[in-house]
């Protein structure tokens, strides 16, 4: 069917659907259970603040672990989840894509898919909770890195990654 909004000359062509509310807050719908918190770069006399976590942002559980990663340049974080472990991301360098994927029975978005891309510009905290499926890819040629914490630590003898 042609959508007769569309005037664009190449009849094919979808137009992209509205993601950016006026005052750039970006709309979007997501894996149940994951959240996402952009925060704010605070510019002071000496530098830049950058707040990763706070308690009373109700969307991080406690913290165990925490662990600072660097990709090389294009390298791929391939898909992975966890069984038990939620999983809090925060870019510190670079431009990373995040894939997420709905596998859980009884999710209301299974077989859902989410495409995020994280930087330091607009900096956000991305919690992908256990069940999920996630893959990280660098999209810079140089290293990019982030920290990511746990609300549980990483069992040497028994490691919950799949």
């Amino acid at each position: 069917m042609t959508d007769p909004t569309n005037t664009s000359p190449i009849t094919s062509a979808v137009k992209d659907e509205p993601h950016v509310t006026p005052d750039w807050t970006i709309e979007r719908q997501l894996i149940d259970g994951v959240a996402l918190r952009e925060v704010r770069n605070i510019v002071t006399g000496n530098g830049v603040t950058t707040e990763v976590h706070r308690e009373d942002w109700g969307i991080a559980g406690h913290v165990e672990q925490i662990i600072h990663v660097a990709l090389r340049g294009g390298a791929i974080s391939a898909w992975h989840m966890h069984d038990r472990k939620t999983d809090h991301l925060f870019t510190v360098t670079g431009h990373l894509r995040a894939v997420l994927y709905d596998d859980r029975e009884g999710s209301p978005t299974r077989g859902g898919l989410d495409v995020l891309h994280l930087a330091l510009e607009r900096p956000t905290l991305l919690v992908i909770p256990p069940g999920v499926w996630h893959g990280i890819q660098n999209l810079d040629g140089t290293p990019s890195t982030f920290v990511n914490y746990f609300d549980e630590q990483y069992a040497y003898d028994n490691p919950d990654d799949w």
